[in-house]
């Protein structure tokens, strides 16, 4: 970690004009209040909270604001640390503390353009307290932690449900942005596109990449001859192989595993509930030049005119299995949410089971970390269905390093992969109906 930049005495800023980017340090305060205080997802908040700037500002307002959120109990403990009395979690003060660390810290920023332009988002006795701490932490030089803190109720869930050592690989995989995973649309040209674009490649039809262009401006991106997917995310639909008739692709958006089944040759329906994630859907079949039938509608109530030979099941779930790219979740996504969104799997998963014809295949699949979410799902739907029996997973349907379970469901978890930059936490089973 980079330690605070040497320099002299801060100057007092209580007095000073406005300087430039406040607006984008106002916005990242936005962002973090939006996800700690009314429990909202970082990228859903990102448009409200970052409507007075644009272009560079708003990205950087969002890094702001994941980086604290990556960072968060370590952030807290040094403010703690230079403080008689702990300030309350969602204190002005404390905001604007964490997110002139994190720049300090994590970004790279000089601690005089840090300081500066948050002292103006505190007012009265608090700018003087936040003066103080940061400078009294400047000068002690202190560091953040190589491996994060996580949050202590997701250390006890996770500890409990898959011991000390994920633990462990958990708080390894949050102290970096993942690496970008590409899905590529016709297998037999993955080794082209690795020579084009550089990256190793796990299996047919995925390269990984390290450092990379912005995605919309890399080769093959409008030509549509690869999507970006992460090796975790792209399993569940390679279950199904080839095509083999028609596929339901359920809670579809924003379409990787729809393009996967189209590329391999099924003929889909994509179904989601939400209008923006299927205007990204149609968006990017219009791009891959892939075809499918894009359906609006709550599986709650929809239902398709005759059963399908197969059905894909990537059910709303609490997302913890993403925490990598999204840190939001390790400080919004609480056990009542947990049970909420367990609940509406179980509908889905049973409403959707009288889709598959018989003999046909059903996936389900969660990115989630919580047992609740994936293996207490199957339990649950096996106990209730003697008609579906699970499909072993394989170990030449997976990449090196992920290994199916015992029962032949796939798990993956924080630490494997972790030599290659690791995989998103992911839940799936194959079953067929009888």
């Amino acid at each position: 970690m980079r330690r605070p930049s040497e320099g002299p005495s801060m100057p007092d800023y209580t007095h000073a004009p406005e300087p430039l980017g406040v607006p984008t340090r106002r916005a990242a305060i936005r962002l973090l209040d939006a996800v700690l205080r009314r429990g909202e997802a970082l990228e859903a908040a990102l448009p409200a909270a970052t409507r007075a700037i644009h272009g560079p500002d708003r990205g950087l307002a969002h890094a702001i604001a994941a980086e604290t959120l990556r960072r968060l109990p370590d952030l807290d403990a040094l403010i703690d640390s230079a403080t008689k009395t702990n300030l309350p979690d969602d204190a002005k003060a404390r905001m604007a503390l964490r997110i002139a660390l994190v720049q300090t810290l994590v970004l790279g920023t000089p601690s005089h353009a840090a300081i500066a332009t948050v002292l103006p988002l505190v007012d009265g006795g608090p700018r003087k307290l936040v003066h103080g701490v940061f400078g009294t932490l400047f000068r002690a030089g202190v560091l953040l932690p190589e491996v994060p803190t996580l949050p202590a109720p997701v250390e006890l869930r996770w500890e409990a449900a898959w011991g000390e050592e994920m633990v462990d690989a958990a708080r390894v995989a949050i102290a970096v942005p993942p690496p970008l995973d590409l899905t590529i649309a016709d297998p037999s040209e993955t080794e082209g596109w690795r020579e084009k674009l550089g990256g190793v490649s796990f299996m047919p039809g995925h390269l990984r990449l390290g450092e990379h262009a912005s995605v919309p401006d890399m080769d093959g991106f409008s030509d549509g001859a690869w999507w970006v997917q992460d090796i975790a995310a792209s399993l569940p639909a390679r279950l199904l192989g080839q095509g083999a008739g028609h596929v339901l692709d359920l809670c579809a958006a924003p379409g990787g595993k729809s393009l996967q089944l189209a590329a391999a040759g099924w003929t889909v329906t994509s179904v989601d509930n939400s209008q923006s994630r299927i205007k990204r859907l149609r968006e990017n079949l219009f791009r891959t030049h892939l075809k499918a039938e894009v359906v609006n509608a709550d599986i709650l109530d929809w239902q398709p005119a005759e059963p399908a030979d197969a059905v894909l099941i990537d059910a709303p779930c609490s997302a913890t299995g993403i925490f990598r790219r999204h840190p939001d979740v390790l400080h919004r996504v609480r056990p009542s949410i947990i049970a909420e969104t367990a609940a509406l799997q179980a509908r889905i998963f049973a409403r959707a089971a009288d889709w598959v014809k018989p003999g046909g295949t059903l996936v389900y699949a969660t990115c989630s970390l919580e047992l609740s979410e994936g293996e207490a799902q199957l339990d649950a739907f096996l106990a209730a269905r003697s008609d579906y029996s699970v499909v072993p997973v394989a170990q030449s349907e997976l990449p090196e390093g992920i290994a199916p379970t015992e029962q032949g469901t796939v798990r993956t978890l924080p630490g494997m992969l972790a030599e290659q930059g690791g995989a998103d936490g992911f839940f799936m089973v194959r079953l067929k109906r009888s």
